[in-house]
């Protein structure tokens, strides 16, 4: 160890923060950042531990991440270069400068199509590249679960693999050159080095010269021991790479420095290796009785060259049935307690089928698995989309403890992986853990979490005593202890046990050739934590949860256990596609994801970074942006519900607090509206008048570039008494008089009254002032809305309790009395009651009326409300659409408008640019004569104010059909 170094390294000290932060500010024109809420939002990634850093720097040029490593080697500051921050062993927390490259250091510099080779930034996303380079049929080979958000800088820090590294091999295969700068503040590019240029470089002299002399001695002392000692595996991810200085491997001192986690160098830019993209793929599911009978099969599948060889057990599939998670696509699995996807690929589909019916052909015979061959691209996804929630999957499971990380990505080699399996399932149950077995098993690697007890000393001790023995048990099997995500803190401890002290010291003495005062991320991989201390919960951990209005049910009623669902997966952190998180996609600011949210609440609870609770500025400022879509609750692999948690923060944090405008005029929309309705011609009048209009949008709170709704001369509501009611004496349904549809668009609700009865219902329009209160939960009025939907309850029961459906037009409104309503009042049957008998408009037409509906041979832009993607489902939605034949094109994603978020002075730019996420590139390209339909209200405001096209709600789509088809039939 370096001399005067303590075991962690960090000879920092902490006074010195206020000089370090004005001497980067002074000298970094990107973003620098020391608050306690930036701190927080960084203390912690996607493992068990927590550290708080110094501060953040968010460069905006490389010359920004030089400036910074310079500002802290003066003042001694360790330094932390960070992508996604998706490690799952922490290698990306730590008491150190964090630099974040994702926000603006992410461009593709250059793909030579050619050389077959890409130029990137570090804080480049995977997916991004690997769209670039499918336009020339290439891709960059190795791709994680996390491919939507991950970085490439992150993957070459952990040496990442992912599903197709059967095919291409780990990062560090994949990796040609690196531009790189070292703490000392030398800049260079390396890459691959011949015997000449190893002897020109070292005899040039300098510091390079001295890193490279150095690396040659420490290349030929231990060379004949790395030979004899590294496992020969294909996913020897744990420990540096030195086996990338052997001649046979071309001293290439870029791959020995992949997997090094940000404890070596910083790396400033990639060039990469691509290869050919399989155009056709075909995916055969094979299903055998358990795990390892799956296992034992794979040397002799891997002989048949898939570019994809995954596996998973019974315990995933169970998991995802008590989640409730993609249910419906695990009756795509044939029969078995353990299955395998093999993928093949070819130039036709044609090509890939046979492959992989040549792969059943050799199957047949007396221990044959069940099969099943997936052709069609839509259904691959399905299943892929089975394994790739594996993580999601395993958190969060209901009636099971909590797992985390830990042991999660053990490898060994794909022979020995059946007879690994058992007696890794063997050494489970004897400390009575149980843990879904999945992963990438074509190169032997074996994702799982299990449920440590992390909140006590006894449970800790149990934990190290686990770990302790499963790395004896992969070392007995010739394996690595991470084939995926690195060592971090959770396994470096542990290393000796696999390379033995002397090898640890070769790795000790190349961090010191290239960081010899351990200023880079220390602690992580050589020299380590132990791999219990810096944990996130520990048995210091505040569990005592503050008393909240909602009753958080599914997380044991505890806003602390609500807190811990977040794993930092970073699935919010996309750049597009779904419907989550559409403030980050437009600010891409990790405050503004769900996961940054969820942190910041994490760190409120406990009260040591974001000491000043409910009251907190930083919490606040990153839940604005939150447009409570609820896009999270759907998409997130945990169902972390931001819009309540937004919710509970702002009945806090406005208690005794003067609200926005915007609180007080949309927030209070059904009650203005109310009033509104007794003369709504001079209420639209004084809305719509010059100078006046203007008065009312800043008294408002409402952008001076927004349209004031018109509201309607009569309401839903005396349209409804005016028609009277018919089909008395059919089955009764009740229609919900939201707000929105009711003094806005009352048309669309007398479209939905004769739709239903068309099918043959009576409709029950209630004609009592009632209202679900939806815009009271993002400004936390939460009192309020109790008492309102106390009023709903006393209105709505008397039909939920005879059984008569309530059908709800708007999205945001249904959701309310199916999710907000029993989480209020947890404890009242009639609020339960009211949920299980509420129905969305699609999914009653689809259980009830089907038949009766017209057919269109037209085409429509489907742009669906963000609950319907994250709650309720578009499943109704499609199916509507496609029994009436409508040659349908579905958006995803958020409009931006998000109820009265897009209304809001301070948040219109968001709006704007949320909507140009997916759905006004679209509409921009979409047929002026086509329909564009969409249920949501403000879904529907947006589209028609930005693009002036009108937007139809599926009850005015089929009304307008029905008016058609009635027209033509008429005139023949």
């Amino acid at each position: 160890m370096p001399s005067g170094l303590s075991r962690s390294g960090n000879p920092f000290r902490p006074d010195t923060a206020a000089t370090l932060e004005r001497d980067l500010r002074y000298r970094v024109m990107g973003e620098v950042r020391f608050d306690s809420g930036s701190r927080a939002l960084y203390a912690t990634d996607a493992s068990n531990y927590r550290q708080v850093p110094i501060g953040v720097v968010i460069p905006r040029s490389v010359d920004d991440v030089v400036e910074t490593v310079a500002v802290a080697r003066r003042h001694g500051a360790p330094v932390l270069p960070r992508g996604g921050g998706t490690s799952l062993a922490g290698q990306c927390c730590n008491v150190a400068v964090v630099i974040d490259f994702s926000k603006y250091l992410n461009r593709i510099v250059a793909i030579d199509p050619q050389a077959r080779t890409a130029t990137v930034e570090p804080g480049c996303v995977l997916d991004s590249l690997r769209e670039a380079a499918e336009e020339h049929h290439l891709t960059f080979g190795p791709d994680p679960a996390t491919h939507s958000h991950n970085t490439l800088g992150g993957m070459i820090g952990n040496n990442s693999c992912g599903v197709h590294s059967v095919m291409a091999g780990r990062t560090a295969d994949n990796v040609r050159a690196l531009d790189i700068l070292t703490y000392d503040g030398l800049r260079l590019r390396v890459g691959a080095t011949t015997d000449e240029e190893l002897a020109r470089i070292v005899g040039d002299g300098g510091r390079r010269g001295q890193i490279y002399e150095r690396m040659r001695a420490l290349r030929d002392r231990y060379a004949q021991l790395i030979r004899d000692r590294f496992p020969t595996i294909p996913r020897r991810i744990s420990g540096y790479g030195l086996d990338q200085l052997l001649p046979e491997n071309g001293f290439n001192v870029a791959r020995a420095l992949v997997g090094t986690e940000g404890t070596c160098v910083t790396i400033l830019r990639a060039e990469l290796d691509l290869i050919p993209s399989p155009p056709c793929r075909s995916l055969l599911v094979l299903g055998y009785p358990d795990i390892a009978a799956a296992a034992d099969q794979v040397g002799d599948l891997l002989r048949h060259r898939p570019i994809g060889l995954e596996g998973l057990d019974e315990v995933l599939t169970a998991d995802m049935r008590k989640k409730r998670l993609h249910v419906e696509l695990l009756d795509l699995l044939p029969e078995g307690g353990g299955w395998l996807l093999f993928e093949t690929g070819g130039d036709t589909q044609g090509e890939a089928d046979e492959n992989a019916r040549a792969v059943m052909g050799s199957l047949n015979g007396d221990k044959a698995p069940f099969m099943s061959l997936f052709s069609k691209k839509e259904d691959q996804d399905k299943i892929w989309e089975i394994r790739e929630s594996g993580l999601g999957a395993t958190a969060n499971v209901p009636g099971e403890p909590l797992t985390w990380e830990g042991w999660e990505d053990a490898a060994v080699h794909p022979e020995r992986l059946g007879d690994y399996l058992r007696e890794f399932r063997a050494l489970l149950r004897r400390y009575d853990y149980r843990a879904a077995l999945y992963g990438h098993f074509g190169d032997g690697c074996v994702h799982t979490r299990i449920p440590f007890d992390l909140f006590t000393r006894k449970g800790i001790a149990r934990y190290r005593d686990f770990v302790g023995e499963a790395a004896d048990l992969v070392v007995r099997h010739g394996g690595s202890f991470s084939g995926e995500h690195g060592d971090g803190q959770s396994r470096a401890e542990l290393l000796p046990k696999l390379y033995g002290p002397e090898l640890v010291a070769a790795f000790q003495e190349f961090k010191e050739i290239w960081d010899p005062d351990n200023r880079m991320n220390p602690g992580k991989v050589v020299y380590p934590y132990r791999l219990d201390q810096n944990l996130r919960l520990g048995d210091g951990f505040r569990r005592s949860a503050p008393r909240t209005a909602f009753s958080f049910a599914g997380d044991q009623g505890s806003f602390v256990q609500a807190t811990l669902r977040c794993v930092g997966v970073g699935n919010c952190r996309r750049l597009h596609g779904g419907v989550m998180c559409p403030s980050y996609m437009a600010t891409h600011e990790e405050q503004h994801s769900t996961r940054g949210r969820a942190r910041l609440l994490f760190e409120m609870v406990q009260g040591e970074v974001i000491a000043d609770g409910w009251n907190s500025q930083a919490v606040h400022e990153a839940l604005d942006l939150c447009l409570c879509c609820k896009g999270c609750k759907g998409d997130c692999p945990v169902n972390v519900d931001m819009a309540t948690y937004k919710a509970e923060f702002h009945h806090h944090y406005y208690h005794r607090r003067l609200r926005p405008r915007a609180a007080y005029t949309l927030g209070l929309i059904h009650w203005w509206s109310r009033a509104a309705a007794y003369a709504p011609r001079l209420t639209n009048m004084v809305m719509q008048a010059p100078g006046l209009a203007g008065a009312t949008r800043w008294l408002a709170g409402i952008h001076p570039r927004r349209r004031l709704p018109a509201f309607a001369i009569r309401s839903l509501q005396e349209e409804a008494a005016r028609r009277g009611i018919r089909n008395s004496g059919k089955p009764r349904v009740v229609l919900f008089p939201d707000t929105f549809n009711n003094y806005f668009r009352p048309a669309t609700g007398v479209a939905a009254i004769e739709v239903l009865e068309a099918a043959g219902f009576e409709v029950v329009v209630p004609l009592q002032p009632i209202c679900c209160g939806r815009p009271l939960y993002a400004w936390g009025m939460l009192d309020l809305a109790r008492r309102n939907l106390s009023g709903v309850i006393d209105k709505l029961y008397p039909y939920a309790a005879e059984g008569v459906p309530i059908v709800g037009l708007e999205p945001a409104c249904l959701t309310t009395l199916i999710d907000e309503l029993p989480g209020l009042f947890p404890n009242d049957h009639r609020a339960r009651r009211i949920a299980e008998q509420s129905f969305p408009f699609p999914k009653f037409l689809t259980e009830h009326a089907l038949a009766s509906l017209p057919t269109f041979s037209g085409q429509a832009l489907v742009h669906p409300h963000c609950y319907e993607q994250s709650v309720l489902g578009n499943a109704a939605l499609k199916a509507v659409l496609g029994h009436m034949e409508l040659d349908a094109r579905f958006s995803s994603g958020c409009c931006g408008m998000a109820g009265s978020f897009g209304f809001e002075r301070e948040h219109y730019d968001v709006s704007m640019a949320c909507a140009e996420q997916t759905i006004l590139p679209q509409l921009r390209q979409w047929p002026k004569d086509a329909l564009v339909v969409s249920n949501g209200y403000s879904c529907r405001e947006q589209i028609e104010q930005i693009t002036g096209r009108e937007a139809l709600h599926l009850a005015d789509l089929i009304k307008r059909v029905s008016s058609d088809t009635e027209s033509k039939e008429q005139q023949a």
